[in-house]
């Protein structure tokens, strides 16, 4: 997820372009920059890290700069490419007149690139954005609209971009689809960008591109497309969102707000990674696939919420690809001697890539040269640059301390690795694989069902919100889950909450069930739903009182409880990615209405950087 900016207007733009990078920089920090036109020779300025970087070159223009009424700028949160200079936006052509910022991911840039060679192109970045001007190039005659259209016909993926050009000068090119956009107008100004509090120092009429929309801008007029060339008429509209709002889109939390971008946030997860609802393709990111066919066991290592979804990866990994997995808290891998034999990895999972623990863990790994995996967020972290190889979870920028879309993303990507494992070592046929990635693929959609119809979970943390303790049970692929939602809510409510495997409840938890004592219990329709039935009732029986996570239309649950969150049918391996949502919603309700701060709990920090 990256941050796009773009002005046109009798504004000094590069102050603009600079004042709105500070305001997307939530969406990506590992490098910037600006393009700015005038009736000459486009001025590019880029930097790796953050804006104040960039900021600190713009102090070296000359004072003549504010001749540059025009022009567009990027905050990159890496995909493809390592966080550096070169790799940063705005990109151009071979002519160096066209010059695109782009977020999203170009499923086919590969191929694209390839093509764009042959015909003479020359490339000079790591990221799969490039492509983008250098196609425009080939299909420029004179007008940038039509350029950008008929380039971006031959585009698969996820984006939202900005292009201008020396050739087509004093107007911006803006289009979506599934990455947003928001154009603003002003007066005898135009403004574009990835989110609205770029935008609110200047205008508040705005309007918000939808899917397959395009966007002429031009200092004193807007002019509104679709990707096929048929006129669009939508008029910008006022909005009374203030600057804190608006970061959070109208959110009044980060957490809500990274929750509700789940559906996105798997979207781009499996964006390229899956062949025609056919297969799965990691080979673009994983080398020396023959490691990989030849292991005889997995050693996972990661922490907090990293760790449950490890524990949920290894049900993917042992059901799917048939591969032994240990799972090991990191703070404790190095210090108990672990056997790390031939025909073994090491798999780390890390949000951010800088947790310390993690971090020791593979090191330790390295050091018996094993080979590393590490299954990341933040390209070019130290995770990422210590192993061998690295898959990127592309969930985003996670502002909120209480991880939610990185979990989800986490169990996606170690879904897709279970599959590629799968199909690299035989174990299940390619109709199985088929099964299985066309269920993926709905995932996305059956999480916007569960946050339509989200009202009714904050009624229940309502009800639940004043007990002290709390006991989660799941079964199967669902007791890390369980442990999950346990530790959702003690996070950020500060309520005393506990996961187990329900079958575990006989020894020992159900001594603590009565009436003071909600259990949340995981239920799906699976294969053990009446082992997780009869734990259902012996809770009843006792006295306490009961929240069920079930599968849509289950009556039999809704006659011992009437507190139940249904979510659609999904097969068994891949109903944490559903369930996941409505114990974060639980969570972050319970603690709004107990006035707990949600993005920042106490004691807690994003990442955890010291041992």
């Amino acid at each position: 997820m990256c941050g796009i900016i773009g002005y046109i207007g009798t504004r000094d733009a590069p102050q603009v372009l600079l004042e709105g990078l500070k305001r997307l920089e939530y969406r990506g920090y590992d490098s910037c920059g600006i393009a700015l036109l005038d009736n000459g020779s486009p001025k590019v300025l880029r930097s790796a890290g953050r804006v104040a970087m960039l900021e600190e070159k713009a102090l070296a223009l000359p004072k003549s700069s504010s001749r540059f009424k025009c022009g567009i700028g990027h905050t990159r949160w890496a995909t493809h490419g390592r966080p550096s200079e070169i790799n940063a936006h705005p990109h151009w052509d071979c002519t160096g007149h066209i010059l695109v910022a782009h977020n999203g991911i170009i499923e086919n840039h590969i191929s694209l690139r390839e093509e764009l060679k042959l015909e003479g192109h020359v490339f000079r970045t790591e990221t799969d954005t490039e492509v983008l001007p250098h196609l425009i190039e080939a299909h420029f005659n004179g007008c940038l609209e039509e350029a950008v259209r008929a380039a971006l016909q031959q585009v698969d993926g996820l984006y939202s971009l900005v292009v201008i050009s020396t050739r087509d000068n004093m107007k911006i090119v803006a289009a979506r689809r599934g990455a947003p956009l928001v154009v603003g107008v002003g007066e005898q100004e135009s403004f574009v960008a990835s989110d609205a509090p770029a935008l609110l120092p200047y205008t508040r009429d705005m309007l918000f591109l939808d899917d397959g929309e395009m966007a002429i801008i031009r200092p004193d007029s807007m002019e509104l497309r679709t990707l096929a060339g048929s006129s669009v008429a939508r008029r910008p509209q006022p909005i009374a969102w203030n600057s804190e709002m608006a970061e959070k889109n109208g959110f009044p939390h980060f957490m809500l707000k990274e929750i509700f971008e789940q559906p996105r946030a798997l979207r781009e997860t499996l964006c390229g990674r899956l062949k025609n609802g056919q297969s799965v393709n990691l080979d673009d990111e994983i080398s020396r696939r023959e490691v990989f066919e030849g292991l005889e066991r997995m050693h996972v290592v990661a922490c907090g919420t990293s760790l449950h979804a490890a524990l949920v990866g290894k049900f993917f990994i042992e059901n799917l690809a048939r591969l032994r997995v240990e799972v090991d808290y990191a703070s404790e891998f190095r210090y108990r001697n672990p056997l790390i034999g031939r025909g073994s990895m090491v798999v780390a999972i890390t949000q951010s890539g800088e947790t310390a623990d993690t971090l020791a863990a593979l090191r330790e790994a390295g050091d018996r040269r094993a080979p590393r995996l590490a299954i990341c967020n933040v390209v070019g972290s130290m995770a990422a640059r210590q192993a061998e190889n690295v898959l990127y979870t592309r969930a985003g920028p996670e502002i909120g301390v209480a991880s939610t879309k990185a979990f989800t993303t986490q169990l996606a990507v170690l879904y897709l690795l279970a599959l590629w494992l799968a199909q690299a070592r035989r174990t299940l046929p390619p109709e199985q694989v088929r099964v299985h990635v066309r269920a993926l693929e709905q995932i996305p959609d059956q999480m916007q069902e569960i946050l339509n119809r989200s009202g009714s979970i904050e009624s229940l943390a309502q009800q639940f919100c004043s007990y002290r303790s709390f006991l989660y049970l799941g079964r199967g692929v669902n007791y890390p889950l369980a442990m999950e939602g346990a530790l959702k809510l003690k996070e950020v409510s500060y309520i005393h909450a506990e996961g187990y495997p329900a079958g575990e409840m006989k020894h020992g938890p159900i001594a603590l069930i009565d009436a003071d004592m909600p259990v949340a219990v995981l239920a799906p329709r699976d294969s053990v739903y009446k082992k997780t039935l009869g734990n259902i009732e012996e809770v009843a029986a006792r006295g306490g009182k009961l929240l069920a996570v079930v599968t849509e239309n289950d009556g039999d649950i809704a006659k011992l409880t009437p507190h139940t969150i249904p979510v659609p049918y999904t097969n068994d391996l891949l109903y944490p990615l559903l369930a996941a949502l409505p114990l974060q919603l639980f969570a972050y309700h319970a603690a709004v209405l107990r006035n707990c701060d949600v993005d920042k709990p106490r004691n807690l920090a994003k990442s955890v950087t010291v041992e």
